[in-house]
């Protein structure tokens, strides 16, 4: 069974410890491959400095074992009259793949999202080769409105689309 809650300072090497392998792996993110934690932490926490106030981080908890499974950002996807519409990012534990707690994290953060007032989320960079992702994407109502041919240097695959995809809430 899963919890959800906002992520509290303390969960921090938690977090890392779940992104540091996704970073490294340049798989599903455009991110450095070689990022330090520091430069992590402004990635994954940008508004704990107060820069984004939309910005919410959700962990998803396991209720057995007390262990963060589990991430997500919440935030607008642009400012001002563009701010209606959500953005978000996911990340879970490689050892917690396929158990769940992408589609169950997806959904809390598609609740909260609605609850927050948003009336569409957008992706804007969706690896076309993360086909696990777009899968549970397209499973929950996401559509894939374009892709940017090429615009992922993936690590083995080479150069792949970034998928926007879009739903209304």
């Amino acid at each position: 069974m899963l919890q959800f809650r906002s992520a509290a300072p303390g969960d921090w090497p938690a977090l890392w410890a779940i992104m540091e392998p996704v970073a490294r792996a340049g798989e599903t993110y455009c991110w450095d491959t070689s990022m330090d934690e520091a430069a992590g932490r402004l990635e994954w926490l940008p508004g704990a400095d107060g820069t984004d106030p939309t910005l919410v981080v959700h962990v998803a908890v396991d209720a057995e074992t007390d262990r963060v499974v589990g991430t997500a950002q919440l935030h607008a996807n642009r400012g001002g009259n563009g701010a209606h519409v959500a953005n978000a990012s996911f990340l879970v534990a490689a050892d917690a793949g396929g158990r769940g707690v992408g589609r169950a994290l997806a959904g809390h953060v598609l609740d909260e999202a609605r609850a927050a007032g948003y009336t569409a989320m957008q992706f804007n960079a969706v690896v076309q080769t993360n086909e696990r992702a777009v899968a549970l994407w397209v499973s929950l109502g996401f559509a894939i409105i374009g892709t940017v041919p090429g615009a992922f240097l993936h690590p083995s695959a080479g150069p792949t689309g970034l998928h926007i995809m879009h739903r209304s809430l």
